[in-house]
């Protein structure tokens, strides 16, 4: 009896261990659920908005054409065109799902057989072979773009996962990742990837072309067309025979895609064009202001005359700086170089303010003619001294009675001197204005022979009211701006142009400029067929060299100094390395 009591309590006491046991077991797991949900929670209230990640906006795309509507630059252009399932091949959206996730439209958020799969294949592999990510988690993460390992960056990915499934079907979940994706260089989507390698938009890509966006999906460096052609190549077969595996397409058409397949071209290297879009965005602003839409911005720029000059202006320069600007009589600038290289420095010097030395003298040589003077007119090249100034020849020696043409043509100092002081110092400025380069010229007798700083854009305009036969330019660039829509936003409307030289004065200066492109004048290296003139300058201590000239359809000027105001050397002036370039150029 004593026995069946005592264990009558060990068994109580035993029933009691267990029932403690497990109503503690209960409650440890209780409050697992609960701190794992809090900590859900947490992560989730940390979460930026849904919907602003859905509707993640991005910098206003501009894309410049040239004067022929070819795209030649886009800027901020970081995400391509949307596109959908709707609007491209099927072949394309489908060469993505047959090696991503051939059961996206089967499975939930999670393919839980592609993960186990994933897991087991690479425990026996002993490292990370295969993922098991499926399209919706993919998006996912591209909609986080956070490259972190932390568990708090999974259970935001599941989070999403399941938001999205939840909100979106299964084809407008396809949408969000192929205009997504990471690719390339920075770029996000299939459309941006289609452009860069095959330059075209991914509507209309090849079903060869197709596999071989896919195949980058996996490492884009790794499986890139560009970089690694056998790889991407390769792969893109894979994909290939996925899609036949699972029905999208039959065999023979896999085979003729198979024969199509090959490395992707290079695309233009845009920074031949990075000074001229840097100077269009800058004339962008003033045209029409801020705005969040992408715009397509049609310029003046003729893309092969950019391409030759920026071949020619390197093998001519040296170790010295270098500047061209071409432009049409009406104000069109169809080419413009800032520099021996836009990688290496990206400071534009077509836009630069430096001393114009005697590229300036036409001015006053204009100012002349029109009080009666001609080319055959008389003047004497002697010494000239006003105050402390009295600046000399280049070459030291002076020619006594010469014309005005031989004047203007051996570029001497002391002629447009006398003349200003003839007919004023306010004339020679007041011309200046009239043909717009006036505003910030000092009033001195140094500004006659150049020493006022102008750039080459304002030069060259200057020079094209002469070869306008007297009629006023207004350098442009924007012919006109749409949207992505197709509306016009801004189209240049020209005003009657001002006529601001008489013809017998424009006649006389063109003579004049005749004479300096001939065999005995300063600019003779520019001589070439179709060359109808132009103006040689070297400012003080050879800092800065310039030629403009024209021909029949452009007015070109060339500048060539450095950066650093030192000299260049005796030996470099404006009839050597600018008319040499002008010559090449032209020819």
């Amino acid at each position: 009896m004593v026995k069946d009591k005592n264990q009558q309590n060990t068994d109580k006491k035993t029933f009691s261990l267990r029932r403690r046991l497990i109503v503690w077991l209960c409650n440890l797991i209780i409050m697992g659920l609960i701190a794992v949900g809090v900590y859900v929670a947490v992560i989730y209230f940390r979460m930026p908005s849904l919907d602003a990640i859905l509707h993640e906006t991005r910098p206003a795309a501009i894309v410049f054409l040239d004067n022929q509507s070819n795209e030649i630059r886009s800027d901020n252009r970081i995400m391509g065109t949307p596109v959908s399932t709707q609007t491209l091949p099927p072949h394309v959206w489908q060469s993505i799902v047959a090696i991503e996730d051939k059961r996206f439209f089967k499975h939930g958020p999670i393919d839980t057989r592609a993960l186990l799969r994933a897991i087991v294949l690479n425990a026996v592999n002993g490292r990370f072979a295969v993922g098991g990510s499926s399209i919706t988690q993919q998006t996912a993460k591209n909609i986080f773009l956070s490259r972190d390992k932390k568990i708090s960056r999974k259970v935001q990915e599941l989070i999403l996962s399941y938001w999205l499934e939840n909100r979106f079907d299964k084809n407008q979940i396809l949408d969000l990742y192929m205009n997504r994706v990471s690719l390339v260089g920075g770029l996000r989507g299939i459309d941006a990837a289609a452009r860069v390698m095959f330059q075209k938009p991914a509507a209309q890509l090849t079903l060869a072309e197709s596999t071989q966006i896919a195949a980058m999906l996996k490492a884009p460096t790794t499986y890139s067309p560009l970089r690694n052609p056998d790889k991407n190549i390769a792969r893109a077969r894979t994909i290939l025979q996925e899609m036949v595996r699972q029905g999208y397409i039959d065999l023979n058409t896999a085979r003729k895609a198979a024969a199509e397949l090959g490395p992707a071209r290079e695309t233009v290297d845009t920074n031949l064009y990075r000074y001229w879009t840097d100077f269009v965005t800058d004339e962008l602003s003033s045209q029409i202001g801020i705005t969040d839409s992408d715009l397509y911005v049609h310029t003046t720029l003729d893309a092969k005359l950019q391409n030759k000059i920026t071949a020619i202006m390197p093998r001519n320069l040296g170790t010295h700086q270098g500047a061209t600007v071409a432009m049409e009589r009406d104000g069109a600038i169809r080419a413009m170089i800032g520099g021996a290289n836009y990688q290496a420095s990206q400071f534009n010097r077509a836009t630069a303010h430096r001393q114009p030395g005697s590229t300036f003298k036409p001015v006053v040589y204009l100012v002349a003619l029109e009080n009666g003077m001609t080319p055959e007119s008389s003047v004497n090249d002697s010494p000239f001294a006003i105050g402390d100034y009295n600046p000399k020849n280049y070459n030291g020696r002076y020619y006594g009675d010469i014309t005005l043409a031989t004047a203007f043509a051996k570029s001497v100092n002391s002629v447009p001197l006398k003349l200003t002081k003839q007919y004023g110092l306010d004339s020679v400025l007041a011309m200046a204005a009239r043909m717009g380069v006036g505003n910030k010229l000092r009033r001195e007798y140094s500004t006659v022979l150049g020493a006022s700083e102008m750039n080459l854009v304002d030069l060259t305009t200057l020079y094209a009211v002469i070869w306008n036969d007297g009629e006023s330019v207004r350098p442009y660039s924007i012919t006109k701006i749409t949207n992505a829509q197709g509306d016009v936003l801004y189209e240049r409307n020209p005003s009657e142009p001002i006529k601001i030289l008489g013809d017998t004065t424009v006649e006389y200066m063109n003579e004049l400029l005749g004479d300096v492109v001939a065999p005995n004048g300063t600019g003779h290296r520019a001589a070439a067929p179709g060359v109808i003139g132009g103006k040689t300058g070297t400012s003080n201590e050879n800092r800065d060299a310039w030629f403009i000239g024209a021909t029949d359809e452009l007015i070109i000027g060339v500048w060539v100094g450095n950066d650093d105001f030192t000299s260049m050397g005796a030996k470099i002036t404006g009839g050597t390395i600018p008319a040499q370039i002008f010559h090449d150029i032209v020819e």
